[in-house]
């Protein structure tokens, strides 16, 4: 009497076709082996003790037998498998150097034995239901890609269905310093952009950011604390390497020496205070004066001519505009 012990592999596609192992002993003279009441498409005896067949089509769990001339089997179990059917993935892109996990949607995936991005195989892949799989995906280059889950009932593959996203870099960012109480905007220019899904000043988000194209963004610069922060934009493709943003506190202006002077112009006076090494403009009445920055806490500046009387002065820059200093216009004496 044949006995069989093992059936290897224990499962396969509805449509048939698979080559399966049978381990036991008595099989030399086989006769016939079934898969339930369905004949193998073929089998041949190795041994004793092996015999491989090629597994009909069919449905549901069946028992494989060998028919030898001393009698019928023991069943093993064989369990047909319908094909898996993959109808999603989630998110559907992400960076070229992958180790972010998909979630793979579907029916029938249950016992699934391969996730392939392309040709190649996920880090790694948990089976949570047979209409669920999470996957890790791999690195590649950067593009569309299939994606496909293979299982003892088949494959099933959705074209182009995963995109790989280069990971954003940042060249520069226009202008390089601004307000602490922010407020303005900025350009920033690199490359890979046109995906961005946030941009971060420091670890506070900008208060608003428009995707221009793949190479600019404007992005409106959030209140900041003094000093150089890091500026950075991430995408499904990574975060971005850091540019250097400045947040200037406003410039004060304590002094003006002298204060006063003839209406005709043509002398200097000095201001000093604090934060003025990034003075771009001085008004004197209004009106732009030359000047030259000493050092953050002077700036000596041209005097226009004008009406005797006094006028406010002025001094502005990225951080904002000191408050006002009175300088007045002296006319010549009268004879």
């Amino acid at each position: 009497m044949p006995t069989l012990t093992s059936v290897t592999p224990t499962s396969g596609p509805t449509a048939g076709g698979t080559t399966v192992t049978l381990t036991g002993t008595g099989l030399a003279t086989a006769s016939a082996v079934r898969f339930g009441a369905t004949p193998a498409a073929s089998f041949t005896v190795v041994s004793d003790t092996h015999i491989t067949a090629v597994a009909p089509a069919g449905t549901g769990t069946v028992p494989v037998t060998v028919t030898t001339s001393g009698g019928t089997s023991n069943g093993i179990s064989y369990t047909y498998s319908a094909a898996p059917i993959l109808s999603g993935v989630s998110p559907t892109q992400g960076p070229t150097s992958g180790g972010n996990t998909v979630t793979l949607t579907g029916a029938n995936l249950t016992g699934a034995t391969a996730v392939t991005f392309g040709a190649t195989p996920a880090t790694s892949f948990t089976v949570v239901s047979p209409t669920q799989i999470t996957a890790v995906v791999p690195a590649a280059t950067a593009g569309p890609i299939g994606v496909t889950v293979t299982t003892p009932g088949g494959t099933s593959t959705l074209p182009s269905a995963y995109f790989y996203v280069s990971t954003p870099v940042l060249t520069g960012v226009a202008p390089p310093s601004g307000p602490l109480s922010g407020g303005n905007t900025v350009t920033l220019t690199g490359v890979h952009l046109i995906e961005a899904t946030a941009v971060r000043f420091g670890t506070t988000a900008a208060s608003a950011f428009t995707v221009v194209s793949d190479t600019q963004i404007t992005a409106v610069v959030p209140a900041g604390a003094a000093g150089l922060t890091d500026v950075t934009v991430s995408t499904a493709g990574g975060t971005s390497n850091a540019a250097s943003y400045t947040y200037l506190p406003a410039p004060v202006v304590t002094t003006l020496i002298p204060s006063q002077g003839p209406a005709s112009g043509g002398i200097t006076f000095t201001l000093t205070g604090t934060n003025l090494a990034q003075a771009t403009t001085v008004l004197v009445g209004g009106a732009p004066a030359g000047f030259t920055v000493v050092s953050d806490s002077h700036i000596v500046v041209d005097t226009l001519p004008g009406a005797a009387g006094p006028v406010t002065v002025t001094v502005t820059t990225p951080g904002g505009t000191s408050a006002p200093k009175t300088y007045t216009r002296v006319g010549s004496p009268g004879i």
